[in-house]
């Protein structure tokens, strides 16, 4: 019997929802940075400016980027490692994937991309000394799996970063949940062509674990000194763990 999770509001199976989610990328991957800044009026490139201070990435550093999209995590992290250090941008989705290396070369960053799943990294134990996830967590099927994998490959002392739309405080809600279902699918419609991309954001965002929720996620995968900074009165929120 296959086993079913949710594909935003809908119950799907799980090889179903793989599908469609990678049917949303392919889709949005050309005007990915574009709706990103109408979306959130530039607020997301203030949110991964916090997220890459908190790295505290240092020449040397071994880095994982994990659903790193179009690379502004990987960038700043592969200057701030240099050439002595080693920054892999990754994604489960190729067009995506295309996109983020080809910004990255065009910026005379040559790093290595591999084309993988977050649920089964093919990393060795103990190898990173960065993990980071932005914006990719709640798109997994398996979160849990994703996590404990996310800490296999830290090295002790190691942190994880986890950048991902949180639970919005409770006085934006009602404007909030307006905007999402309104106003995001209109806008992927006139910009990227694709209203239902949009739709299916706003509902990933309202299925995906609370701050507490994942926090409490994050602990029982084994990380240590979790805490969480609300971004934009929750808009977002930068979960940090440490592996020890």
């Amino acid at each position: 019997m296959t086993n079913t999770t949710h594909f935003g509001y809908k119950t799907v199976s799980e090889d179903e929802k793989v599908h469609e989610v990678a049917k949303v990328f392919h889709s949005v991957a050309a005007k990915y940075d574009i709706m990103n800044d109408l979306m959130s009026g530039g607020l997301h490139r203030i949110w991964k400016a916090f997220t890459i201070a908190q790295a505290g990435i240092r020449p040397g550093f071994k880095v994982l980027d994990i659903a790193g999209g179009t690379g502004d995590l990987a960038k700043a992290f592969a200057k701030q490692a240099g050439p002595s250090g080693e920054v892999w941008l990754t994604d489960i989705n190729e067009s995506m994937l295309r996109v983020g290396r080809d910004r990255l070369l065009n910026k005379g960053l040559v790093t290595p991309t591999l084309l993988c799943d977050a649920e089964k990294l093919p990393f060795p134990d103990n190898y990173f000394d960065r993990v980071s996830v932005a914006f990719g967590l709640r798109n997994m099927t398996h979160k849990d799996q994703a996590l404990a994998e996310m800490r296999r490959v830290l090295k002790p002392g190691g942190k994880l970063l986890v950048l991902e739309f949180s639970k919005v405080a409770a006085p934006l809600q009602k404007p909030y949940d307006v905007y999402s279902f309104s106003v995001l699918p209109w806008l992927g419609q006139q910009i990227a062509n694709d209203s239902e991309s949009y739709r299916y954001l706003a509902e990933s965002i309202r299925m995906h674990p609370d701050q507490e929720t994942l926090k409490g996620m994050m602990e029982a995968a084994g990380l240590e000194r979790v805490q969480y900074f609300n971004l934009t009165a929750g808009v977002a929120a930068l979960h940090t763990g440490i592996k020890f």
